[in-house]
């Protein structure tokens, strides 16, 4: 399949949308292999999405060194790529999760405490969390064998802090919500392909054409984050509604 060619469309939806976006949120897997040439053919695509701000993070197919080569304004610290974004209107923190040469995830001693430091910082702002692992099971065990590896001291964490009330992530290349402890947590479909659905340990998932889409979470004071899923490959439609006289609701 041409994987250049699914994002691109991807990113040309996001940028059509007409509503007022805070931030575009990558939840890593930017490349295939992590090589130079991808980066800069991701680089070349996100330019339709400007001036909206993009904020990338890690995930399993990608290379720290080179991902910041490409993108040098990344931030990072301790040889992750983690860092805090403070000036929307819920903070949001960008959560290292990869484990180099692995297909789990999971958070050093390091990171939870740079995790722990970032939410004593302000206890008191509306937190979402991103990452690319995800840190819920599934009940779907091909899944959960590679999600977060310590899930668990993940879940302490947010549950000692309330201000924390959305996660999200990618990774099992379909939509999934969940709880982790009190914050809803969203794993996004995949651009390229998603996998099937199956609950059978036995069984050898399969990739399947099923259409892609991305997740809005739109956010308000007064009720908080709502979350919809928008398709990025056209349809036909809108349709006007006509309702008969007799139509009694």
């Amino acid at each position: 399949m041409d994987s250049n060619a699914i994002a691109a469309r991807a990113f040309a939806a996001m940028a059509a949308y007409q509503a007022e976006i805070s931030a575009i949120i990558i939840t890593g897997d930017l490349t295939d292999c992590g090589l130079a040439d991808e980066y800069a053919e991701l680089a070349a695509r996100l330019r339709i999405l400007a001036p909206k701000p993009v904020y990338l993070i890690p995930g399993n197919h990608d290379r720290r060194e080179t991902m910041r080569d490409a993108f040098p304004a990344l931030p990072a610290e301790g040889g992750f790529i983690h860092y805090v974004i403070d000036n929307l209107p819920v903070r949001l923190i960008m959560l290292d999760s990869v484990v180099a040469g692995a297909t789990h995830g999971h958070l050093c001693p390091t990171r939870l405490a740079w995790l722990r430091a970032t939410l004593a910082a302000a206890p008191e702002r509306e937190t979402m969390i991103a990452l690319h692992h995800p840190p819920l099971r599934t009940g779907i065990p091909q899944f959960d064998d590679i999600a977060l590896e310590n899930h668990a001291e993940f879940q302490d964490i947010i549950a000692a802090n309330p201000q924390i009330t959305r996660i999200i992530c990618g990774h099992h290349h379909r939509m999934i919500a969940g709880n982790v402890a009190q914050a809803i947590c969203y794993i996004a479909p995949a651009i390229a392909y998603q996998f099937e659905l199956s609950h059978d340990p036995a069984y050898t998932l399969g990739f399947v054409r099923e259409p892609s889409m991305f997740l809005l979470h739109d956010w308000a004071p007064a009720r908080g984050f709502v979350t919809h899923s928008l398709y990025t490959e056209p349809f036909p439609g809108p349709f006007p509604v006509q309702l008969e006289p007799e139509y009694p609701g």
